[in-house]
């Protein structure tokens, strides 16, 4: 290029070159130059995937189209298609944790720490001593193990030299005994490589290694049988039953194209034999590229890293639930970042994890902090028949009567919200024709919780001679409707919408606090404030009328020794059919 001999060959090369290196602005300078002449659909991909890591969104769903019409049957594509304004979304989902720098990060590339006990194993590229790996000029990755302390600080980091070679070592996994390892490193250490004779130069493969613990050291190390040197297995994890080892590889029966890693399963028997390698499959993996899985203590969760899924830049970091067989989803802002965002691990016990990423221009080491939530899913339903109302209105109120949020419910009936952990809240829902209603949601330490909202028909607060409306409440010495007011008032907007030729009186009443004559003033003011809302919803003035009754109806005859709830309810307005 600096020798003005460039062509549309060199300019694709830099910038897969710059694509691999993930310098993504660089890389989207070079593909601009190389798609100015048609290219195979995987570049458009490519393209787009940079843009989209430098914040340039509607470039990036441009590139994204075009390559969606050239792959069409490309999962990839049928994600975008389907969803092609997902970046949005993603921002604005609740924070599934907290995410703070970690002091075990070096100004090398440090990544994929995952802690056990009180230690935490991490790979780096901090070994001075070691000879630079061309790549990236960096020495060569190594194997670290640290202290992790009761007040969360990590120290005393250092090499594991009974595990590291002249090659790169690690990401390492440990059984819940702590007496076996699982760890990636290269098909040299058996010697095993393959010749290019054209470049003169050996290729080898990221292989998996196994080691068991001997006294205070790690000995026995032995290659796994799958390994192949014509592909790479790497990025371990371990079940806690010992059962399923989890890794990354691009072996035959991948999805991935051209050489992209799958996740991968492989059975461990009691005697220490291994099974047939299993590929997760289309709920895990995509024609891109997945890597660094981890399974979850309980064996039911698993996180990895996704450049092939929908996300906000590079790799993202997904969960799939394995029980459920459903799809991955992503874990949204701040574990994900429009760069690279991998390597996630999480120990329950002590409620914290690790993640890495390079979104301050290095590979470093991130402590992640679940913040407890709870997923509430609304079903609205017809109470008497049972049947979905869809495009129902369904409120989360918090426990001080804040409306949170408020959405229509799907063509399955349902609304889903993120709430906070051990906290009351109310689910207001509300359809034409049926009578709105709140449903309690308990207090609850993370986790689902499933609200049935069963709405009564509209009808079925009408009487002979009255409308049974729950009470409309006041505050103490105010007569402005309030929001858990208008919530009911608009049960008898739709009554009155329903019945044309139905004529109603407000009466409003007040509590005992206060002269007579006040109390009277005041619920006159309540009952046209009544009127007034009722109107406003379109209801025609000449078939509502309103009349405060003071303090001379009580609904709680208690006279002077009145509870704040007893007042309460004397504070209220009811609806009487005059005709």
């Amino acid at each position: 290029m600096d020798k003005g001999k460039a062509d549309n060959y060199v300019y694709l090369q830099l910038a897969d070159t710059y694509y691999n290196m993930f310098n993504t602005a660089e890389a989207a300078r070079w593909y601009a130059k190389a798609t100015e002449q048609k290219q195979d659909a995987e570049i458009y991909y490519r393209y787009a995937q940079m843009l989209k890591a430098n914040g340039k969104y509607e470039e990036s769903n441009k590139q994204m189209r075009t390559f969606a019409q050239m792959a069409p049957g490309d999962q990839r594509a049928k994600a975008f298609n389907e969803n092609p304004n997902y970046v949005p979304r993603l921002l604005d989902k609740s924070k599934l944790y907290e995410v703070k720098p970690s002091d075990v990060s070096s100004d090398k590339s440090d990544f994929a720490a995952v802690l056990y006990d009180k230690s935490v194993w991490f790979a780096s590229a901090r070994n001075g001593a070691r000879k630079d790996y061309g790549w990236n000029e960096e020495p060569y990755l190594d194997i670290y193990r640290a202290d992790y302390n009761d007040d969360g600080t990590i120290t005393n980091a250092g090499t594991v030299s009974e595990l590291n070679s002249k090659w790169h070592d690690g990401p390492v996994t440990i059984s819940a005994d702590g007496n076996t390892m699982y760890f990636s490193s290269e098909s040299f250490k058996e010697k095993e490589s393959e010749k290019n004779k054209k470049l003169n130069a050996k290729f080898g493969q990221v292989y998996l290694f196994k080691a068991t613990k001997q006294g205070d050291k790690w000995g026995d190390i032995t290659p796994l049988p799958f390994n192949d040197k014509t592909y790479s297995c790497a990025n371990p994890s371990l079940s806690r039953d010992g059962k399923t080892l989890y890794f990354s590889s691009n072996m035959p029966g991948s999805m991935g194209s051209t050489g992209a890693t799958d996740i991968w399963k492989v059975s461990i028997g009691s005697d220490g034999s291994y099974g047939k390698p299993e590929n997760l499959g289309k709920n895990i993996n995509t024609e891109g590229a997945e890597s660094f899985p981890y399974i979850s203590d309980d064996g039911t969760v698993l996180f990895f890293a996704s450049a092939g899924r929908p996300g906000l830049g590079g790799y993202d970091v997904f969960q799939a639930d394995l029980q459920k067989n459903t799809e991955a989803t992503n874990l949204g802002k701040p574990v994900n970042t429009e760069k690279d965002d991998f390597a996630f691990t999480f120990n329950k016990q002590r409620k914290t994890g690790f993640l890495s990423s390079n979104r301050n221009g290095n590979d470093d080491i991130f402590v992640v902090s679940p913040i407890c939530g709870v997923q509430l899913l609304t079903v609205v339903t017809d109470a008497k028949t049972g049947n979905i109302l869809a495009n129902a209105s369904v409120s989360i109120v918090d426990d001080r009567k804040n409306v949170i949020a408020t959405e229509q419910s799907n063509a399955k009936g349902e609304v889903t919200y993120r709430v906070e952990c051990n906290r009351e809240y109310t689910i207001q829902a509300s359809k034409d024709g049926y009578e709105g209603a709140g449903f309690p949601v308990k207090k609850q330490d993370g986790g689902d919780q499933r609200v049935e909202a069963k709405l009564q028909p509209i009808e079925t607060i009408v009487k002979e001679t009255e409308i049974v409306l729950n009470p409309i409440f006041f505050e103490f010495n105010k007569s402005n409707v309030t929001r858990e007011g208008a919530f009911e008032l608009d049960k008898l907007v739709q009554v009155m919408k329903s019945n044309p030729n139905l004529t109603i009186l407000a009466k409003s009443h007040t509590d005992n606090r206060g002269s007579d004559a006040y109390n009277l003033a005041l619920s006159d003011r309540r009952a046209k404030s009544t009127v007034q809302y009722v109107i406003s919803k379109g209801i025609a003035k000449s078939r509502i009328t309103g009349k405060g009754f003071g303090e001379s109806e009580p609904k709680a005859d208690c006279g002077e020794n009145c509870t704040e709830e007893q007042h309460a309810q004397n504070r209220r307005s009811e609806f009487l059919i005059v005709k």
